[in-house]
């Protein structure tokens, strides 16, 4: 029996990759390298394949004769300025990337998904974001898209699917970076040491979770949870950061003396949500919290980036 991850030579996947092989999983990647990339698996101890899991008959042709007893689906556009410049970019790598996995799936009798979705679902609340208020109104395509993910996955559930875990995630931080405001705060101060210009004003705030915590989380629920839809937001315990506490901390670890300049608005960029209040009372209760808040993964992954871009 196998496990596949799709999206599993990216961020995440690729940290999830690692803990199922010390599970001695038998595991099937399927990857675009978008972002992912070969240096973040251990090609030799896991099946690898380029593929886009929107090329159906290319993956079932791959898959048969195999039995599979979970699929892990991480794949996403993770650039939401791009998504909302182009409707494509998030309907074909976040929405219909799931609707191919839930056809191959039902074509190859696998049963069980755990997918990755986002505290973008949720939309700008001012109040704390509890997995089951509503309306659920995005404010970017990635989040619809997201959204739109959720609701195909939970009519399969009443089809043909007998286990859903949908892991409703904050910003993640850590390596390998693909992505993400650390990473770019990393690389501005690389082309120029002496300033360092934020989009926004700085004050927006957020929920961060080093993408450690974030895998030992996905996996708690995984087993402490049965048959049927289970849905959690997985976070840290605090109300977050301000992307004004990241750019000093970025600056103080990188370059001292580097001055920082913000913008006037509050957002970043179209779609972006300013602030938002992270409810995890209910992974809370399933018996698993976080170690660290959200401003020590921020200093982990600053380290742990920095790091990262040197050898580069």
């Amino acid at each position: 029996m196998s496990i596949i991850v799709i999206g599993g030579a990216g961020f995440i996947g690729s940290k999830l990759v690692r803990k199922l092989q010390k599970k001695e999983e038998n595991i099937i990647i399927f990857d675009k390298l978008s972002l992912g990339s070969l240096d973040y698996i251990e090609t030799d101890k896991v099946e690898f394949f380029p593929y886009d899991i929107n090329n159906i008959p290319l993956v079932l042709e791959t898959l048969k004769g195999r039995e599979v007893k979970q699929v892990w689906h991480l794949a996403a556009n993770s650039d939401i300025p791009a998504g909302v410049a182009n409707f494509d970019v998030d309907l074909n790598d976040t929405f219909l990337s799931t609707v191919s996995t839930l056809k191959i799936m039902k074509e190859i009798r696998c049963k069980q998904i755990f997918f990755a979705s986002s505290s973008a679902v949720y939309g700008y609340q001012k109040k704390k974001l509890y997995e089951d208020i509503g309306p659920l109104m995005p404010i970017s395509n990635y989040g619809a898209m997201k959204l739109a993910s959720e609701a195909i996955i939970s009519s399969s559930l009443e089809s043909f699917l007998e286990k859903v875990c949908i892991y409703r995630f904050p910003n993640v931080v850590g390596v390998p970076a693909t992505h993400g405001v650390i990473l770019d705060f990393i690389r501005k101060l690389k082309k120029n040491s002496g300033i360092l210009n934020v989009l926004g004003n700085g004050l927006q705030q957020k929920a961060y979770l080093h993408v450690d915590e974030l895998i030992e989380a996905m996996l708690f629920i995984n087993q402490n949870t049965t048959n049927g839809m289970n849905y959690y937001n997985i976070g840290p315990s605090d109300d977050g950061v301000t992307v004004k506490d990241i750019a000093e901390e970025v600056v103080n670890q990188v370059s001292p003396n580097a001055k920082i300049y913000y913008e006037a608005s509050d957002r970043g960029w179209v779609g972006d949500i300013p602030r938002f209040n992270y409810s995890i009372d209910k992974i809370k209760d399933l018996g698993w919290s976080p170690r660290l808040s959200s401003i020590d993964a921020i200093k982990r992954a600053v380290l742990e980036i920095s790091t990262q871009e040197g050898k580069q």
